[in-house]
């Protein structure tokens, strides 16, 4: 039952999407906002779901060494546990464990080629096969649309869905469909961008790409003290 409760709680169903996944098999989402603001907490928490639906999660890491990676998943699920006061924390965390899987690499040493090496080699293996992949740390610039290419390539042929953060800047504008500058030129790319902004004490979490619905989203709000999406609570966007 524990598991079911936090499946069925997972916040961003307040935004909508019917599908836990939220992202299409093959389908690439990000995480848009300021350094330092949640996009790695929020994309946690995604993972954590995921992982908790029996699905295996892949976390590339291009800024952190695999032990602050993990302190974030350990210290967003205690808090989700202290949250919803669930018990029998440590016998759940460790039947999630096996489900994730953390890969380091330095900026300037990544490549598609590389990546697609090491993850054939786990899978080859039988250590390890992903459903979902995070990218934390990509550079989205003039010159990335070909990585994203090649990603978005690797991606489809094996059935994965791709999340990534992308680092803007304060002074950075959007174009007239509200996306940031460095999203576009990889725009049609992506079925998912959700844009975390400070609002007074809050963090609003803004979905930028609403597609076909006929009114925008609600707005989710990231509490800043614990990094963990608030429970029904949601404003008009």
């Amino acid at each position: 039952m524990l598991k079911k409760d936090l499946i069925l709680r997972n916040p961003l169903r307040q935004m909508g999407y019917e599908n836990d996944d939220i992202l299409p098999e093959g389908g690439f989402g990000a995480v848009l906002a300021r350094a330092g603001v949640g996009k790695t907490a929020l994309l946690v928490q995604l993972a954590l779901n995921t992982m908790l639906r029996g699905k295996k999660v892949l976390h590339v890491s291009l800024l952190d060494p695999v032990n602050k990676v993990d302190l974030w998943y350990r210290e967003l699920f205690r808090r989700l546990a202290v949250q919803y006061q669930i018990g029998q924390i440590r016998t759940l965390w460790e039947d999630m464990l096996p489900l994730r899987f953390i890969m380091t690499f330095k900026v300037e040493g990544f490549s598609v080629p590389r990546l697609q090496e090491r993850l054939s080699d786990i899978m080859e293996q039988g250590i390890f096969s992903p459903d979902m992949i995070i990218i934390d740390g990509l550079i989205f610039d003039d010159t990335s649309k070909p990585v994203l290419d090649a990603l978005k390539e690797m991606v489809e042929k094996q059935g994965l869905r791709a999340w990534f953060t992308v680092n803007i800047h304060r002074q950075v504008k959007a174009d007239a469909d509200g996306l940031p500058k460095p999203l576009l030129p990889a725009d049609e790319l992506f079925d998912v961008a959700l844009l975390l902004v400070t609002e007074g004490n809050e963090m609003h979490i803004r979905d930028l790409k609403t597609g076909d619905i006929p009114s925008p989203r609600p707005v989710l709000i990231l509490d800043p003290a614990t990094m963990l999406i608030k429970e029904n609570v949601a404003v008009a966007s």
